[in-house]
């Protein structure tokens, strides 16, 4: 976490403004109180006044040794007045905490812009006025506590952490429920995500995140109990040993905000996207070919050979798919990216004369990278030992599932190592994009490896990101067309990396409500990225495309064909009946192209609303994909423009199901597993 020990003299010009006797500040729909004790109650006030959080809660506060400072008497209020600004400042509140010989200033600084409606950032800095030193073991901000309301599930939630457990992003919360959601490492080689948690009823929602410009180790639990009656959220910091503030002091904490909202994450994910859009992280637009369908030889295994990839060409051509992704299994080692000689004898050529087939065949070739993994065995970790990082612990931190170990990302070696082996693979072997791969590339812990050029082991998470900057420029210097997917195998992507790359992805779904939920989230954060659907074998049943092209995603296989590899211990080999369906679904997909349309967040909720639906609009046409294992009754297509009458099309059956209007937009449908329509204005009704 980033906090700063300053000279407590930084906050006197504060002291300037005059003061007020308002007790609340409000910005668009969110209106904050405060108390004398400078305890707080969360507003939704849109015309309707929703209390989300009842009551006066400690909301900011410090835990440290001998003391818990959750009430500060107020002092001062000043509604300073600045206008021309990015950023103005609706409040700065001071308070004042004494216990025995323990005497705290707490100043908070509420800040809002007009870009940004119902957010508030947050600043908070605690100034010690005794003469006692205080020793301080977390802080804890936007500590809330919300009620239930007697919906089913009682909440909805987004929950931005990765760990080994890989679960689903958004989830329902109906029992007993804990997570940390720590925003550092979770295991030896997960971490990282979307710093934010949303917690929504059917009627309000609350999301909380920190506001820092890059990764931070700061936690956001969720927690309720047994009952589910309430559930408690903040955003929190934990010193790894007592930080000793001394007379004078000021503890500076990370920036946090807070965001209201009606119905369901999309939103607040989309303000957190744009608030980082206004700190200078852009999220770049996708390349044309990611959004080309995708068959990777992964079906095959790490045995896949040459002979293998180039005879599946022909049907890979046949069925509709442009990439051929080359997966795990052509290098000699993590970190020794040289071809195995075992399947490509003649090194270089062999494998660039691989690439040359399927340009012939029309194809583009994308090939899998583990960056920052060395082998124990590899010819690199040989040569260069220092390249590693090193923990807290004196040793290598393990890669588990590549039974590796972390490079250190801002090392010259590791960063020269890095440019060597993308120039082999887009310059010499002529690849067209990349496939980044690994839950490592997500999180890194603090690295205590002398030559990599940190001022603090600490800073080593921070400059993770600078890494992928590095590989995303170098990949576009060589190849200005470059895709670069980034696949963190499971995990919430790291905000922070979201800049450096061109195509997200599923990312190994666990179901097919994982690829839906997912591509939610990233249509949220970066509409204008390409979102590809991961293999259809990793969806529920292992051929729902539905889940994929339905939500605007790109379609991708790792059939094989004509036969399985001998080795392989699963087959994905393409019968008849698979044939004809993914011919069938890659003919909608391109027909459609929902991928590149505009993804309409906000329509339905996700968590409550049955059937799951998602909306895209591409010009006038608007693409409703419902979701359900079954389900009979009124369907309603929100988003319809009053004044006009639609036809309503199933364009998975050819089928045209009748007419609806704006004012009157609902229909009797019955439908399994899921209804794919189009809704086309009529023009002469």
């Amino acid at each position: 976490m980033r906090v700063y020990k300053v000279l407590s003299w930084f906050f006197i010009p504060l002291l300037l403004a005059s003061c007020s006797q308002k007790s609340e500040i409000r910005h668009g729909n969110l209106r904050l109180r405060w108390n004398d004790k400078l305890q707080t109650q969360v507003i939704l006030n849109d015309g309707k006044e929703d209390v989300i959080t009842p009551g006066w809660q400690s909301s900011e506060y410090l835990v440290g040794k001998g003391f818990q400072a959750t009430e500060f008497q107020l002092k001062d209020i000043q509604y300073p007045e600045v206008n021309g600004l990015a950023w103005k400042t609706a409040a700065i509140i001071r308070g004042e905490f004494a216990q025995n010989e323990i005497r705290l200033e707490k100043v908070v600084t509420y800040q809002y812009t007009d870009s940004l409606s119902d957010f508030l950032l947050v600043k908070v800095a605690y100034i010690n006025t005794g003469e006692k030193p205080v020793e301080i073991t977390h802080w804890y901000n936007h500590a809330y506590t919300l009620p239930a309301a007697g919906d089913h599930p009682a909440f909805w939630s987004f929950q931005g952490s990765s760990d080994p457990s890989r679960h689903d992003w958004i989830m329902p919360i109906d029992s007993a429920f804990y997570r940390e959601n720590y925003m550092g490492m979770n295991a030896s080689d997960y971490g990282g995500g979307i710093p934010m948690i949303d917690i929504w009823r059917k009627k309000v929602g609350l999301a909380v995140g920190h506001g820092s410009t890059r990764p931070e180790s700061v936690s956001l639990p969720v927690k309720t109990d047994s009952a589910v009656n309430q559930v408690s959220i903040n955003v929190s910091g934990k010193f790894s040993k007592p930080l000793i503030l001394n007379h004078g002091d000021t503890l500076s904490i990370i920036p946090t905000w807070i965001y209201v909202h009606r119905g369901d994450c999309y939103s607040s994910l989309r303000n957190y996207a744009k608030y980082l859009h206004l700190q200078g992280i852009q999220f770049p637009s996708a390349e044309p070919g990611a959004y080309e369908p995708v068959w990777c030889a992964w079906g095959y295994g790490r045995e896949a050979t040459r002979e293998e990839i180039l005879n599946t060409l022909p049907k890979v051509k046949e069925l509709g798919f442009t990439w051929v992704d080359i997966d795990d299994g052509y290098q000699q080692a993590e970190g020794d990216w040289d071809v195995n000689p075992r399947k490509y004898p003649r090194g270089d050529s062999d494998m660039r004369s691989l690439v040359d087939e399927i340009h012939k065949a029309g194809l583009k070739a994308k090939i899998w990278w583990a960056p920052l993994a060395v082998d124990p065995g590899s010819k690199l970790l040989k040569d260069n030992p220092e390249i590693t990082l090193v923990n807290e612990e004196g040793k290598y931190q393990n890669i588990s599932w590549w039974d590796s170990y972390y490079m250190s990302p801002t090392h010259p070696l590791t960063r020269n190592h890095t440019m060597q082996v993308l120039n082999k693979f887009l310059s010499t072997w002529d690849y067209d994009g990349l496939k980044v791969d690994g839950q490592h590339i997500n999180c890194i812990p603090p690295d205590y490896n002398a030559t990599a050029g940190y001022k603090t082991p600490d800073e080593a998470p921070y400059k993770l990101p600078d890494f992928f900057k590095l590989v995303w420029e170098t990949a576009r210097k060589i190849k200005p067309h470059a895709v670069v997917q980034l696949c963190p195998c499971g995990c919430v992507m790291s905000a922070f990396h979201l800049p450096y790359m061109n195509q997200a992805v599923a990312s190994d779904p666990l179901s097919s409500w994982q690829i839906r939920s997912k591509a939610f989230v990233y249509k949220a954060m970066a509409p204008h990225l390409a979102y590809y659907g991961d293999h259809v074998e990793l969806s529920t049943g292992g051929l729902d495309f539905a889940s994929q092209i339905g939500v605007g995603g790109v379609p991708g296989s790792k059939f094989t064909w004509p036969a399985d590899h001998p080795g392989s211990q699963e087959s994905f080999l393409l019968t008849p009946e698979k044939e004809e369906l993914m011919k069938k679904w890659i003919s909608i997909y391109r027909q459609k192209m929902l991928s590149k349309g505009e993804y309409l967040g906000g329509l339905y909720d996700i968590g409550y609303d049955r059937p799951e639906a998602h909306v895209i609009r591409k010009a006038d046409t608007l693409y409703y994909a419902f979701y359900a294992p079954s389900f009979e009754g009124a369907l309603t297509f929100k988003g319809l423009a009053k004044e006009k009458k639609y036809k309503v099309y199933d364009y998975t059956r050819s089928l045209t199901l009748g007419m609806v209007s704006g004012e009157l937009p609902t229909m009797n449908i019955t439908f399994e597993n899921h209804l794919l329509v189009e809704l086309t204005p009529i023009l002469n009704p």
